[in-house]
């Protein structure tokens, strides 16, 4: 089985070359219909670019990994689903890759620069790396498990990209996520709340989970985090600094011991002093 390290170097040029394909295709897209049983606002979407990226993305997987475990968001409309090893978990070391070939895709319709391409690297127990394109802001992400975050623009290949640090006194601004918004009331005071959900526009763009690596927010919660995009992110996040904790306080499961590709709620923070508010305000619900 190759390394983490080396699934990521092998596949960043083709995540680059979807990055383009999604930068060009974004004023042009149309959306096709709604997706089966979304339970969020920014499910509501499935568009072109979801469905030619995650297949790019499987054809570059299967040349290079065709042994790879591959679970992605589209799977159930992919032609490239039955070539792969398996969409679940097996023994550890035994990686299953994710993907989310556009994540906001209500974002990018409205055409905003915010939306990403997730790439993700699991064991049983935990990510052992997670990359986050922003094509439209020439930037990623990446991670690689114990070895902290790093940032770099699109021309840069791993090695060149800068080690990341949370900024621990970013303005105090919490993102709260789909029904979550009952903590308003005892955090407004104190910062400044956006409802992921409430408080969308299609006009004017607003910081999304991943803000919290550049500053945009301090903290967010959220009701769960799917693998393929808010836990992915929650990754890249603790290892850029931040305090991950289950909504209780305690630490997250294994990975797979989750259901339905998913772990239950998170509290992300840059501080500890906010990660309490956090707990605090989640204990008066």
């Amino acid at each position: 089985m190759s390394s983490p390290r080396i699934i990521l170097e092998t596949l960043l040029p083709h995540l680059k070359a979807a990055a383009g394909y999604a930068r060009f295709l974004q004023p042009k897209i149309a959306a096709l219909p709604d997706k089966d049983g979304g339970d969020s606002f920014f499910s509501a979407a499935l568009t072109e670019a979801d469905l030619a990226i995650q297949n790019f993305v499987e054809v570059a997987l299967l040349g290079h990994f065709p042994n790879i475990r591959f679970y992605g968001e589209e799977y159930k409309s992919s032609p490239n689903t039955k070539y792969f090893r398996a969409v679940e978990f097996g023994e550890k070391d035994d990686y299953l890759v994710t993907l989310d070939p556009i994540d906001g895709t209500k974002y990018y319709i409205d055409g905003h620069s915010n939306y990403q391409i997730i790439l993700s690297i699991l064991n049983t127990d935990d990510y052992e790396a997670v990359i986050a394109i922003s094509p439209s802001e020439d930037t990623y992400f990446y991670a690689l498990r114990g070895n902290g975050a790093f940032t770099g623009n699109l021309n840069m290949d791993l090695s060149q990209c800068t080690s990341l640090k949370v900024d621990s006194t970013a303005k105090p601004t919490i993102l709260l996520g789909t029904a979550m918004s009952s903590l308003t009331p005892t955090l407004e005071d104190k910062y400044n709340i956006i409802n992921a959900v409430e408080d969308y526009s299609s006009s004017v763009q607003m910081p999304n989970l991943n803000s919290i690596l550049t500053g945009g927010i301090s903290g967010a919660v959220k009701r769960f985090g799917q693998f393929i995009d808010g836990a992915a992110l929650a990754f890249l996040a603790k290892e850029a600094g931040c305090i991950v904790t289950s909504l209780d306080g305690s630490n997250l499961p294994a990975l797979s011991e989750c259901q339905d590709y998913k772990l239950p709620g998170l509290i992300i923070a840059t501080s500890e002093s906010i990660h309490q508010d956090l707990l605090a305000a989640i204990s008066k619900i």
